[in-house]
């Protein structure tokens, strides 16, 4: 087993970015008249997409095409609540759509990049990322994401480039801390990692994923009372499991079999992820035992 397949793993949540400037008017009048989103109406989509208030987006762009269905910049939107709702493939399509249109070019690829993150196809979406980057510096989003490919390839030095890109132009998102404290827990950097998720809780106190990956790294570094300590009903295996994999990473098996039971019993019901950690962290201690009988009687 290895870090990436931690039970708290690098959180993937969409945080939406502000798009580009609205374009207000009408087109020159040698051409039919097409118009275009007003910078209110964008505003407001805008700050429904900040707020997480998806229904409102929606709301008000289903509104605002039925007026100016062509607006490039409301299609962005449109291709972002997709990808805020998931639908990745249709967030895909209204991208692509876009990301040669010189009015939302950069925030497209960025979106892309993120959709193909998503969709599991690393490679396109490493070259995306790096083309948007190279269009906005300040594409936070896709700095962020940029660092968890190279997270997963364990280039190390642009992962903590990337995430310093990241923060210094997304004000220190939450995010983005939970995000490279897990890459420096990920390289045994614990107190580092400690720092970050607990600058990520004070930035947004119900962040669980960051709460969840604080208790990891207190757990990485032994101390693990103090990991599963005030871990509510709900979360409990979640916690205890995350305890015992940590025990198991340090080769601490007795701990490790003994946390992974209490977090079966704390499920209440067949808990598959921890009941193959325990079976693991077995495996392990006894061919740990095996090669110290052997030692001994090689002796």
């Amino acid at each position: 087993m290895n870090t990436w397949s931690a039970y708290a793993g690098i959180v993937t949540t969409v945080v939406i970015l502000a798009g580009a400037p609205a374009q207000a008017g009408w087109f020159s009048d040698d051409t039919p008249s097409t118009p275009t989103a007003s910078s209110q109406t964008l505003d407001q989509i805008r700050q429904a997409f900040e707020d997480q208030r998806y229904v409102d987006a929606g709301q008000l762009l289903d509104r605002a095409l039925m007026i100016s269905g062509t607006d490039p910049q409301l299609l962005y939107w449109a291709a972002e609540l997709n990808l805020a709702r998931g639908r990745y493939q249709d967030a895909l399509n209204g991208f692509k759509a876009l990301d040669k249109d010189s009015k939302v070019e950069a925030e497209a690829l960025e979106g892309e990049g993120l959709t193909l993150a998503q969709l599991g196809r690393t490679e396109e979406a490493f070259a995306v990322l790096k083309s948007s980057v190279a269009k906005n510096s300040a594409a936070w989003r896709a700095w962020n994401a940029l660092g968890s490919q190279y997270d997963r390839r364990h280039d190390w030095g642009n992962a903590e480039d990337a995430y310093g890109r990241a923060l210094a132009a997304s004000g220190s998102a939450a995010i983005v801390l939970n995000n490279r404290g897990f890459s420096r827990l990920s390289q045994h950097h614990l107190d580092d990692a400690i720092s970050d998720f607990v600058a990520a809780l004070e930035k947004k106190p119900d962040f669980t994923a960051a709460r969840n990956n604080l208790r990891l790294a207190i757990a990485m570094k032994g101390d693990y009372n103090k990991a599963v300590s005030g871990a509510s009903s709900t979360d409990r295996a979640l916690v205890l499991n995350n305890a015992g994999y940590a025990a198991m990473l340090r080769g601490d098996y007795a701990m490790a079999k003994d946390l992974f039971g209490q977090a079966m019993k704390a499920k209440g019901e067949y808990y598959a992820i921890a009941a193959a950690n325990l079976e693991t962290a077995q495996n392990l201690a006894r061919g740990r035992d095996d090669s110290k009988e052997q030692e001994h009687a090689s002796h």
